[in-house]
């Protein structure tokens, strides 16, 4: 008998705002994740961004709380569902090179508690 499989958790997807350190160590922590920046989706709209991540069942952690809290809302009424979106606020999780670690884990916390791709859909989460 081998080794029990491996749980799969939910995928993230880190807005063009953080660190690409971030989706490094979330991987070395065995989660797929990825940063918009690696994928070359830092130009990208934000409805753009909202439909590759659904594409791929990723949920977005972003900072961009008005503009996709609108998006989320108009896709809603339009029958159309997101992969989730997981906001930040930089007063209670600034984004510097300091809080690097504190994302990770908060993530890595988030992720592990979710065991499914589907977990986040038109799921609106606040980290921190």
């Amino acid at each position: 008998m081998g080794a029990p499989a491996e749980r799969a958790r939910v995928k993230l997807a880190l807005d063009h705002h953080y660190s690409t350190a971030i989706a490094e160590e979330l991987r070395a922590r065995r989660h797929d994740a990825v940063a918009a920046i690696e994928r070359g989706w830092e130009a990208e709209a934000d409805e753009s961004l909202l439909t590759l991540c659904a594409e791929e069942l990723r949920a977005l952690v972003t900072n961009n709380v008005a503009d996709f809290t609108i998006l989320a809302r108009r896709w809603a009424v339009e029958g159309r569902q997101h992969s989730g979106l997981i906001f930040t606020s930089d007063s209670s999780m600034p984004r510097s090179r300091k809080a690097i670690g504190r994302y990770v884990d908060l993530l890595d916390r988030l992720a592990n508690a979710n065991p499914g791709d589907g977990d986040f859909i038109d799921r609106v989460h606040w980290l921190g």
